[in-house]
This record gives C-alpha cells, sequence and structure tokens, in this order.
C-alpha cells in the first residue's frame, strides 16, 4: 500500500480515499463499515479494506504494520489523534491527521523531537482550517516584517435553507459548546462558549453571524509567528440561520449530549450514526469561504493582509458540498510528502511544512481559489 487511511469509511475518510484512488495510488481502506466504502472497493483495484478498531491498539498496530504503507491519513475523530500519531512513531510511519483542539495539537507538537530523530513527518490539521488557512498563513507572512494579530476562520451557506448533516456533528456540536481559546500577550485563554458572536458580511456568503470557537490555530499560529511579534490570535467560526438553529436546537433538547446511555456510547454518538445516512435534498449545492486576516507592519508601515480560499460544491462530487475542502487539502498533503515535496521532518501543523506555490496549484484543480486582498493567486 502507498497509504493507508484510518476512519475511512466516514465521511472524509471517504473524500480522502476517493482522492487518492483516482490518482493511482494502492489505498488501505480502514474502518468498522465495509459497506460505505463498497463503492470505492467495487471501482478501484487497488484499494482494499481492513476492519480497524482504535479502542483495540494491538489489532491496529497490526493492521497498519502488515499494509506496509509508509503514510497513515488519519480521518477518525479528533480524540484520537494523539493516540494514533503516537502509534505511527511506534512503527516507523509518516502520519496525517484533520486537526485537533489546542491542548491535544501542543501534546502533538510535543513529539517534534521523536518524529525528527526517526526522520518522519507527523503534520496535524490538513484540512480546511486547520489546513488551508495555515498555508494561506504561510503565504501571507511572508509578506510581512512583523504580524501583531492573526484572526482565521470560516463562513459557508447553500442554495437551499435546509439542514443537512455536517460531515462531523460530534466536531461542529464541541465548537458551539465547548469553551473557544484565544492567544492573547504570551497565554492561551478560555472563554464562554459562543463568545465574541457577531454579524459580518462575508464575500461570496453574505451576511452571516460568526462567534468563537475551539480550534488549533491560536495556538500554532502563535507559535509559528514567535518571532514576528504575535500578540493575538483568534478563530471563528461562522454558520447559516437554517445550520445554526438546527445544531443548537441538538443541543437544548439534549439529543447532543455527551452523557452515556450505555457503556461506550453517548447520546451524541447516537446522533452522529443516525446521520450518517442522511442523503442530500436534490440540486442541494453548498459554497464556502475559508479566511485569515493578519495585521502587522510591512516596509516600516502599517499593513493588513486578508487571504481568502473560495469553496464552490465540485462537480462530481455534489454529496459531499463545500466539504471537499476538508478531505482534498489532506489528500494532497498526503501525496505531497508521498512524492517527496514536503521535506520536512517533526511533527508540526501546515504553516511549518507545506510548500505554498504547488500546494495553492493543487487546490486550483479542484476549483479552489485563493485571495490575498482580492488579488487571485491560483
Amino acid at each position: 500500500m502507498d497509504f493507508a487511511v484510518i476512519g475511512a469509511t466516514g465521511f472524509q475518510g471517504r473524500i480522502v480515499s476517493r482522492d487518492l484512488l483516482e490518482k493511482g495510488y494502492r489505498v488501505l481502506l480502514c474502518g468498522r463499515s465495509k459497506d460505505r466504502v463498497a463503492h470505492l472497493l467495487k471501482k478501484h483495484r487497488k484499494a482494499t479494506f481492513s476492519f480497524i478498531e482504535l479502542r483495540d491498539k494491538k489489532d491496529t498496530l497490526k493492521v497498519l504494520k502488515a499494509s506496509k504503507a509508509p503514510i497513515i491519513v488519519n480521518c477518525a475523530e479528533g480524540d484520537w489523534n494523539l493516540d494514533v500519531q503516537k502509534i505511527c512513531l511506534e512503527l516507523s510511519k509518516h502520519y496525517l491527521d484533520l486537526g485537533s483542539d489546542p491542548a491535544m495539537t501542543a501534546k502533538q507538537f510535543a513529539l517534534h523531537a521523536a518524529f525528527e530523530k526517526k526522520n518522519l513527518c507527523a503534520l496535524t490539521g490538513c484540512g480546511s482550517v486547520p489546513g488551508i488557512g495555515n498555508v494561506m498563513l504561510r503565504h501571507a507572512v511572508e509578506h510581512m516584517d512583523t504580524v501583531r494579530e492573526a484572526d482565521a476562520g470560516f463562513a459557508w451557506t447553500a442554495n437551499k435553507p435546509i439542514f443537512v448533516p455536517p460531515f462531523s456533528i460530534i466536531t461542529v456540536i464541541e465548537e458551539f459548546t465547548d469553551r473557544p481559546t484565544i492567544y492573547d500577550h504570551g497565554k492561551m485563554k478560555k472563554l464562554k462558549a459562543l463568545a465574541g458572536s457577531q454579524k459580518k458580511r462575508f464575500w461570496y456568503i453574505g451576511e452571516q453571524n460568526e462567534f468563537l470557537a475551539r480550534h488549533p490555530e491560536p495556538y500554532t499560529f502563535s507559535q509559528y509567528l514567535k518571532g514576528k511579534g504575535i500578540k493575538k490570535s483568534r478563530f471563528y467560526s461562522g454558520f447559516p440561520p437554517f445550520s445554526y438553529n438546527k445544531i443548537q436546537d441538538f443541543i437544548d433538547n439534549g439529543s447532543a449530549s455527551k452523557a452515556f446511555v450505555k457503556k461506550g456510547v453517548r447520546k451524541i454518538d447516537l446522533l452522529a450514526e443516525a446521520m450518517k445516512n442522511t442523503k442530500l435534498p436534490k440540486g442541494y449545492l453548498e459554497r464556502e469561504n475559508l479566511w485569515i486576516t493578519i495585521w502587522g507592519t510591512r516596509n516600516g508601515k502599517k499593513h493588513t493582509i486578508k487571504m481568502n480560499c473560495l469553496v464552490p460544491t465540485l462537480p462530481g462530487w455534489e454529496e459531499h458540498g463545500c466539504n471537499i475542502d476538508t478531505g482534498l487539502p489532506c489528500s494532497i498533503m498526503a501525496q505531497m510528502l508521498h512524492k517527496g515535496v514536503i521535506t520536512n521532518v517533526g511533527a508540526r501543523s501546515p504553516e511549518y511544512f507545506v510548500p505554498v506555490e504547488p500546494f495553492f496549484k493543487e487546490l486550483k484543480k479542484r476549483h479552489m481559489r485563493v485571495f490575498e486582498n482580492g488579488r487571485r493567486l491560483n
């Protein structure tokens, strides 16, 4: 195998796996429901399936070792990221995931020296935001002398005001209910859930409410920008009313509770399971704006750079909506690592390791347009 994808039967895992297979790679699809990837197994002769249960470390080690895949792409829920990263270190394999909370991200960064010693690369946060946003930060910072503040976020909408389950209802519920972490003058600080709520008009999207959310960017940005004089960093989530209100209903009526209904099963797990087979309404299309803004100085004068990545529903990928901007960037980074385009080793986030121009070029092939202060870059 060229790659083993953990969580390949989930929403993002299927996107990553399909893109890798369509590029001709040999991919081991690891998950708990073979039926969800039956179409990929039928269509691609280089696809193989293996049942995997991350709670069983011994079995996970056995499956990944037997695959002989040099690169492991982890698309399981973020709670498993540190565990899987440590397994990859033990097996001497490269590693990618879609992102963790700030505290876990710090623990993943703490493995930097260990991965560096083994000449391995471990990338955390390889999706949209985190992911595309981190690489946009890298580009923007190259044009600044100092960076005082760095914010990031997303906003999305659809052509029909209908609630459609997100790729991970668990992750989204956590954005609404967990206390957001911001970077403020040398310290990571926690605020109240939904702090910083405000209305804002977004290019390509329109007016929306946004709020501060728990995301790894304030941590990774502050680490990356230490030498640039960073003082503040925040992350904002934006949802259209028809999605925001439905998610809030799940929270208010207890459906999204993390209370256990039986051993190992929470209410939110049942909600997530119930949503997995939901079909999109006919003609339903989404679009998203991934953004970062940095404030600082350039040539001795105050300067602001606004980066945007505008993402449509991709033809042929309609069932995934704008969620392609999470799975496809992860596939791109995995391929860049496989081809030797990413040469750094250690454990970090994309702004440290991912070359800007080849990454933006690959985004263009997938109809994702990147802009700096309104000027298209790809």
